[in-house]
């Protein structure tokens, strides 16, 4: 049984987008939708998805916050009330004019002239407008404050180009608001907002992170700060994985979120926002997958483990599912993990080689296959999608312990498997970071073409503003890198700028990303 049989039409090294639709595709986790940039979901896909949302959500509601919804659509002159946010969405924004369509005087349908609404309403690029609007109403006093609340779900931004998970024009998130009485209440916040999308990051999706605050020009609209999570994807290429801004009293001001102070006057609430979105699939794609399809860390897996009986359509089959059914109840009610083992008895119709495989590319962490054989010896044949293949003989590698052994086995082995997806992603992403570059022809020599996977580079930087900082961003640009976060834990600079040649300040991850 040979492994280019039932690998991947593309390889990694060979072509990584092309690679990575691929996954995508064969892992049964989305498609085209007929809408340019919209995708549909299919429910191995979602069911990612679904993990991370429960996860979070968990984080979130820890830290103080309240789930609620707001509306679709938001009217355009909430975001005229902010220049700086709608300068910044203006490109992106999908409008609505019309409420109603007639019969075109060529067939078809076109909007009616007589529908035309007032006032065009912007499909959700974001909700600080219209959030902002609900805080004004609902803050009135110190004692009102913080109020902290959190919503799941779907933006539309109009993007030039799509690509599944990671850039499309509709895609599912959740966004955090929240108002505070002072600066330093809100900017602390923000941080610890950073430090849980860190933590589920790299706990949950195993996906390493380095948490930083980004330059100048990679703001979010209106900010007066904003910090990013940034993740290493196996082309070198990096993802901003989750961002979190600190709004100061901008969005305040537009919106007018005002309380009455503890010494009786008026003040505008200091204000944040924070958001990650389904791009971090894209990024559990492109961290953990291989040249056989996805594989996907224990914590996010819908099932965890697959068992497949090897049916045969005779008398024989009921004895043998009974025999998996026992596995999959003992999983099942293990009290091992912090919650059960998420187990799935895959008995549709079907060889179960070809079901193998399809939960490989899948990326199902454990695969249990059960034969005749198998049942009789008391035993199961399991296979790791961590250790795919046995390196002697090139064919599965397979273990075959005993039915109980399997079942007190597997809980560990899927913690020590998330454990070990995240060390072995990280000790990729740092040994493919240059701390060594001192000036910008190091730069372009680094990131010239031809030279493949070139990692990131971590430079010192004298933190240049306005039209410095625009000569710096124009000469990434040209080599189509940009500036990502100044790390936070980054040793402190002890020379000179390689942009400018000043005294740096301060040390900037500079990458090609997505």
């Amino acid at each position: 049984m040979s492994q280019i049989r039932h690998a991947l039409s593309v390889k990694r090294a060979d072509d990584f987008a092309a690679w990575y639709q691929e996954v995508i595709s064969a892992a049964d986790m989305a498609e085209e939708s007929g809408v340019r940039g919209c995708m549909v979901i299919k429910p191995w896909g979602y069911g990612l998805w679904e993990r991370i949302q429960r996860l979070l959500d968990d984080r979130i509601k820890a830290t103080g916050h309240d789930n609620a919804y707001f509306p679709l659509l938001i009217p355009l002159r909430n975001f005229e009330r902010e220049a700086e946010h709608v300068d910044g969405f203006a490109k992106e924004m999908a409008v609505v004019t019309h409420h109603r369509l007639i019969a075109g005087p060529n067939g078809g349908l076109i909007p009616d002239p007589d529908a035309k609404l007032e006032e065009p309403l912007v499909i959700r690029p974001t909700s600080e407008t219209i959030i902002g609007d609900a805080m004004a109403r609902w803050v009135q006093s110190w004692r009102d404050l913080p109020l902290k609340l959190n919503q799941w779900a779907n933006v539309m931004r109009w993007e030039m180009r799509t690509r599944m998970f990671l850039r499309t024009s509709e895609f599912l998130w959740q966004e955090g608001h929240t108002a505070h009485e002072t600066a330093d209440e809100a900017r602390e916040h923000t941080l610890r907002m950073l430090e849980v999308y860190r933590a589920c990051a790299e706990e949950d999706l195993a996906l390493p992170v380095i948490a930083g605050e980004k330059p100048e020009n990679e703001r979010f609209p209106g900010a007066v700060e904003t910090w990013s999570i940034e993740a290493m994807m196996q082309d070198g290429k990096a993802l901003q994985a989750g961002t979190s801004h600190y709004l100061g009293t901008n969005f305040s001001q537009a919106s007018g979120i005002k309380f009455q102070d503890r010494d009786g006057g008026q003040q505008l609430a200091h204000t944040t926002s924070w958001g990650v979105s389904t791009r971090m699939i894209g990024g559990v794609i492109m961290v953990h997958g291989d040249d056989d399809g996805l594989k996907v860390p224990p914590a996010i897996a819908p099932w965890q483990v697959v068992i497949v009986p090897m049916l045969r359509e005779d008398d024989g089959d009921a004895a043998l599912l009974a025999y998996c059914e026992g596995l999959r109840a003992k999983l099942a009610a293990s009290d091992a993990l912090r919650e059960p083992v998420r187990v799935y008895l895959d008995s549709k119709p079907g060889k179960a080689a070809a079901k193998r495989w399809d939960w490989v590319r899948k990326g199902a962490p454990i695969i249990v296959e059960v034969g005749g054989r198998d049942m009789e010896g008391g035993k199961v044949s399991m296979l790791r999608r961590d250790r795919l293949w046995n390196t002697d003989n090139g064919k599965p590698a397979f273990e075959y312990p005993q039915l109980d052994e399997a079942a007190s086995a597997i809980p560990g082995i899927l913690e020590s498997m998330q454990a070990s997806l995240l060390a072995d992603a990280a000790a990729v992403r740092d040994g493919r970071i240059d701390r060594t570059v001192t000036d910008l022809a190091g730069i372009e020599a680094h990131f010239a073409e031809g030279v493949k996977n070139p990692g990131w580079l971590e430079v010192q930087w004298s933190k240049p503003t306005g039209a410095a900082l625009e000569k710096v961003v124009e000469q990434l640009k040209a080599l189509k890198l940009t500036l990502r976060n100044v790390p936070a834990d980054a040793a402190p600079a002890d020379g000179a700028c390689v942009f400018t040649g000043e005294t740096a300040q301060e040390r900037v991850l500079v990458a090609r990303a997505y």
